[in-house]
Formats: structure tokens, sequence, C-alpha cells
């Protein structure tokens, strides 16, 4: 029977690793644990609750947002701070300031919590279930896609469409819309944008008034008629073949609601500046008429949604009708008495994906 003094001989036989394998062990050993310990040591509380208190400038009203107690976000930010052994934040009277170290830390916490929103979301089982949910700006729904959105969902019965609007740009994953219809230059980070046709602003009044007072082609010609201002579609930007995004006139009737501003026109009260988008189907049933040349704009209208989305049926299916009814959309006339322009035309190249 073997003595243990003979047990121990046999086991300091066994040959000791190299350091360079033992190093490789170790390395190995390392890397497996070390996704797993970051996950654990990540304080994913602490850091949503100093971008909510960054943000508000307060722990009463960041504490509010996250639905938590002052004292609760107070010590969860402490909390953070002695994890990262650096000041973050700092109580000036009832305000809170960045520290240079928090300022820095801020925009990246930001980014890296609304990656992990975002893939949660796109994660979900039943994203693709439910109504198809789609944001854009109250003029474009109610002049041009109200009158046209019939046709899609009678072709698309399955599909229950709603409607958000709203001129800030929205967070998909924050509202859970699916898509959005926007009104820009189209440079939208981190989003698919797909151009669907370029606007233009023409001046129009009623029929009547254009041919009392005959059609516009320069300044003097304007002092015939009566103008109505838009805060942003100013004369300027006709008259200078663009301008300043949105100017307040020194006299005249003006408004800062692009349908307010048709709905005067075809009341008959003077000669408008208005988006083509928001008048065409007016000027094609004769309730409007062009006066005048057509400037285009420096925005146009784009389909926009996470790249995510695109994969989701009822998206894909809004998308593709979307674009259809677009291409369908006819140009304004070029001169007054010309027919409505040709459809327009997008680009093979008006797809990009913005990241």
């Amino acid at each position: 029977m073997p003595t243990r003094e003979t047990k121990s001989r046999k086991k300091a036989a066994t040959p000791p690793q190299s350091p360079a394998a033992a190093d490789r062990v170790s390395r190995r050993s390392s890397a497996a644990a070390a996704p797993r310990a970051a996950y654990r040591r990540a304080p994913l509380a602490s850091l949503r609750v100093f971008v909510a208190v960054a943000e508000h400038k307060s722990f009463t009203r960041g504490a509010d947002a996250l639905g938590v107690t002052a004292s609760a976000a107070s010590m969860q930010v402490q909390a953070l701070e002695d994890y990262l052994r650096v000041p973050l934040l700092r109580r000036n009277g009832r305000q809170v300031e960045l520290t240079p170290q928090g300022a820095l830390l801020r925009p990246k916490v930001e980014q890296a919590l609304a990656d992990l929103e975002r893939a949660i979301d796109e994660a979900r089982a039943d994203r693709g279930s439910g109504p198809l949910r789609v944001t854009t700006i109250a003029s474009f729904l109610a002049q041009w896609l109200l009158p046209r959105l019939p046709d899609f969902t009678s072709h698309h019965t399955g599909i229950d469409v709603q409607i958000h609007t709203s001129t800030e740009l929205v967070d998909f994953v924050k509202t859970g819309m699916d898509a959005a219809i926007r009104f820009g230059a189209g440079t939208w980070s981190r989003l698919h944008v797909q151009k669907l046709f370029d606007e233009w602003l023409v001046p129009v009044c009623t029929p009547a008034l254009l041919q009392r007072h005959g059609p516009i082609a320069e300044a003097r010609d304007l002092k015939r008629y009566k103008l109505l201002h838009s805060t942003y579609e100013p004369w300027t930007a006709w008259l200078l073949e663009g301008g300043p995004d949105e100017v307040w006139p020194s006299s005249g009737a003006a408004f800062d609601d692009a349908i307010a501003i048709v709905r005067a026109a075809q009341a008959g009260q003077g000669l408008a500046l208005s988006r083509w988008s928001l008048v065409a189907d007016e000027v094609a049933m004769a309730r409007l008429a062009v006066a005048g040349r057509p400037v285009r704009s420096g925005h146009a209208y784009h389909f926009v949604c996470p790249p995510a989305h695109l994969a989701l049926e009822k998206v894909a299916a809004f998308r593709e009708w979307l674009a259809s009814a677009c291409a369908r959309f006819p140009s304004p006339p070029r001169s007054v008495g010309d027919e409505i322009g040709e459809a327009n035309v997008v680009p093979r190249d008006a797809t990009t994906e913005r990241v």
C-alpha cells in the first residue's frame, strides 16, 4: 500500500507549467470572466439617475422624472462617484452643475443608455404586432397624407394606422413610434433615411383674385396684392430665392400656422406663399391658383425609421406604399398658366442609412 510520502513524490513528479503556458491560461480565464464581471459591476441604475439629474440640473426634478425620491437619487449619484472615485456633480444652491469629469462622462453614458434601450426594443418579440404608429408634422398630415391614406388602408386592411403629430424630432424607442415622415435636410444620424420628394414654395390665391390682379414675377408686382405672411415661409424666401427660416413681418396679416394661411388664401383674403405639398390638391381642384414661379425649398420630405424597423412587415408595407404615392405626386407648374408638372422622380441614391 503506497505511503503518503509516495503519493507526494508522484505529485511532485508532475512537470510544472512553463511561464508562457501559465500566462495563456490566466489570460483565457480573465477573458471569460471579464464580461460577466463587467455586467455585474456596471452601476446601470446609478448611471440613469446621474443622467436625469444632469439633464434637469436638480436632484428633485431628476428624481421626479424617474419616479424616485430625491434622497434616493442623491444616494445613487454618491454611489456612482464612490465607484468611479471622481466627483461628477457640484451643488450650487438649488442648482446642480457638472464637474469637468461629469461633463466628459455624461454624453458617453447617454449614448450607451440609448444604445441599450434600442437593442432591447429591437429584440422585443411583439415589435411587429399591433398598430402602425407614424409620426409627422400636422400640416403635412392634414393637407397631403390624410386625403391619400384611405388608399393604403384599403389595400392593407389588417394594419391599423395611428398618426402622431409633432414639430419636434421624436425618439422612436421612448415613444414606440414605428416610422416617421420628416421635413428637413435629411441629416438624422443612426436612422434609415429615404428621400420622398423635394418641396417648393409657391405664391397662391383664389382664381378670382389672380384674374383681377394678374400674375407676379418680381417685387413690385406684390404691391397689387394684400400679402398674407407666414413665419415659416416668409416672402423674402420667394424674392431672394431663399432666405431665413422664420421671420415675423413688420406689418400685414401673419400666421405661424401653415394650414391657417392656406385657409386664409382660400377665403380670398390675399396672396400667400405656401409649401406646394399643402396646396397642390387645392390647385388641382381650382380652389386656389398659382400666381407666380415656384422656388425650391431648402428642405424635403423623408421617410425615417430605425434600421431594424425595416424588417417589420407593417413598416415595409407602408414605406412601399408611401414611396409609390410620392413618386406620383406632381411638381408645381413652372409659370402661371402652365399645367401642373410631372411626377416627382426620386434618384436611386436618395435612400441613405446614417449611423
